[in-house]
């Protein structure tokens, strides 16, 4: 089976570590790679050619802005997604893998989200997303399959230790949600093999955790003084892979002060 990575940065590299003895890999991005796992091309995705390569058989599409601007989104998004479609219209596709973001469910007070909740972005970068999955699915109505997760961890913790020294006070009870990269990966990689598969995933370690919670657990591992939450209002939203329950899905992963713990023994980047 030929699979192409579209986009190979950190997580397009643990899936194809996990494929690559099995699978023949091809991977592009804008940047030279040379991890021994697929044949790399250095090719922008709005001018894509893949006719130089064998019949490919699976699209893992996995891009990500430089800026997270409207431009951004539009850009990287939105823009390439009738490019990329022409460029695999010649190849036998069995299944195309997009990879999106819970940014697509907009609601923002706390609520409760699963895999069946209704799609209601609020800002404009959440309704680019959802209109990219929707031109992927129209191109691919039998192939496609969205993949959703919600904040991915699991390599550096710089940002929280930066709030962990930066932060007095926190403003509302903010609820984050959080997947560790590898089991990300490794959801990824098994969606190969899901005989009937749903149309879309939320992946996320189903354990909603207030953000001001997890800024103080690393002040407290740092000896730094705790930040003083200023009132109860909520934000955010709670979300739960339902989808990825259901099917047997076990994380590696399911803890991610046990991961934060391992990796303040790292040294820094």
């Amino acid at each position: 089976m030929h699979i192409v990575f579209i986009g190979y940065g950190k997580t397009s590299e643990r899936v194809a570590q996990q494929l690559f003895t099995q699978h023949q890999i091809s991977s592009v991005s804008l940047s030279d790679k040379h991890d021994g796992l697929s044949t790399h091309y250095v090719q922008d995705v709005h001018g894509l050619d893949l006719s130089h390569l064998a019949p490919i058989d699976i699209a893992y599409v996995l891009l990500s802005p430089k800026q997270s601007s409207i431009e951004g989104y539009q850009h990287t998004y939105l823009d390439s997604v009738a490019p990329i479609v022409k460029a695999l219209k010649q190849h036998p596709i069995q299944r195309v893998i997009v990879l999106s973001s819970t940014r697509v469910y907009g609601e923002d007070q706390g609520q409760y989200i699963a895999d069946q909740s209704v799609i209601q972005p609020n800002d404009r970068q959440g309704e680019l997303l959802y209109d990219m999955e929707q031109r992927w699915q129209a191109a691919y109505p039998n192939q496609c399959i969205i993949v959703r997760p919600t904040g991915i961890y699991g390599i550096s913790v710089a940002r929280m230790l930066k709030l962990a020294h930066s932060t007095l006070n926190y403003p509302k009870l903010h609820y984050s949600n959080r997947i560790h990269i590898d089991d990300l990966a490794r959801f990824l990689a098994d969606l190969l093999h899901v005989k009937h598969p749903q149309k879309s995933y939320i992946v996320s370690n189903s354990q909603p955790v207030p953000l001001h919670k997890i800024i103080q657990w690393f002040q407290q591992q740092l000896d730094l003084p705790e930040l003083v939450l200023d009132s109860q209002l909520l934000s955010g939203k709670r979300i739960y892979a339902t989808h990825l329950h259901d099917m047997g899905f076990k994380l590696s992963h399911p803890d991610c002060f046990v991961d934060y713990a391992n990796l303040l023994k790292q040294p820094l980047e």
